[in-house]
Order: C-alpha cells, then structure tokens, then sequence
C-alpha cells in the first residue's frame, strides 16, 4: 500500500483513520484492486468477470446448490447474484433448474461449457494467487490464512443485527 502521511490533527475532527493500520480500509483496499485486476484480466482472456467467476468457481465445488447459498458462502446479495446467473444461463454457462427434493428452490450447476470455462479459469486465478502471496514465506501464508479464516469467523461481531 502506498505510504499515506500521518493523520494531521484538527481540532475540529477530533479522530481521523490511520490509514496505515485500520484493517477494515486494508481489507477493502486489497478485495477491490484485487477484484478489479481480476475482471480485466478474466474478461479479456476468457469472457467472464469476476463476479461470474466467484459463483461459477462455487459451482464447481457444490454442483447444484440454490442461489440462497451463493448468496451466503460470497457474501452478495440475491439481485446482483440472480442478474449473475441469469448472465450466465444465457451464454450457457450454468443450468437452472427445479430442486428435485423442493419445488420451490432452483439447483444451479455449470453445464459442459461452463465447466470448461471453470478449468480454464482457475489455472489463472491459482497463478494470480502465487504471484500475489510470493512476498510470503511458506510459513507465513498458513499464518496469513488461519488470521483470514479467524476474521472471517468473527464477522458477526460487525455485521449481526445489535441486540
């Protein structure tokens, strides 16, 4: 990250974000230039963006499941992600179909081409994730993990209604 000067006080903003240590900018400064490297790059090489990407990769591992758990396991709302599919199903990229155990679920699953798709992409995405984590030692990507897994486990603290 780029150095950014230590916050200069003013009376009349009595706190400012240090930018240098604030996790959550550090969080949502690396998701969106790594999200927007990514769209670029997945869009020009094989035709999908990085949104299409995350749930086509979550297909692949959990063939069939219901929009509902796309929405939960990425963290996206059921809009962007029902347009998402809707893109997808179009280029025939994924199937939607009815839930055989709930009529009123749909099972979504990458179709062949789709699946194709997945493999082409998910070379690129682990050797974007190689260049990205090689500052690290080996050792200090499985602590770097296990912090990310501890977050992401914590995120109710920040994000459940306050009661």
């Amino acid at each position: 990250m780029p150095k950014i000067d230590a916050p200069v006080r003013n009376e009349a903003h009595a706190q400012l974000l240090d930018l240098e240590r604030y996790v959550p900018a550090f969080i949502t400064f690396i998701a969106n230039k790594l999200s927007n490297s990514a769209t670029v790059f997945y869009q020009s090489h094989f035709g999908v963006n990085v949104t299409e990407w995350r749930i086509m990769s979550l297909l692949a591992i959990e063939p069939g499941i219901p929009a509902s758990r796309i929405c939960q396991v990425i963290g996206f709302d059921k809009g962007p992600v029902s347009r998402t599919l809707s893109m997808l199903e179009g280029r025939g990229l994924v199937a939607i179909g009815t839930d055989r155990r709930d009529a009123r679920t749909h099972s979504i699953k990458l179709t062949a081409k789709g699946r194709k798709t997945h493999d082409a992409v998910i070379v690129a995405a682990l050797e974007r994730e190689q260049r990205l984590l090689s500052c690290l030692a080996e050792s200090e990507r499985e602590v770097l993990i296990d912090l990310l897994r501890r977050i992401h486990g914590n995120l109710d603290a920040v994000t459940a209604p306050a009661g």
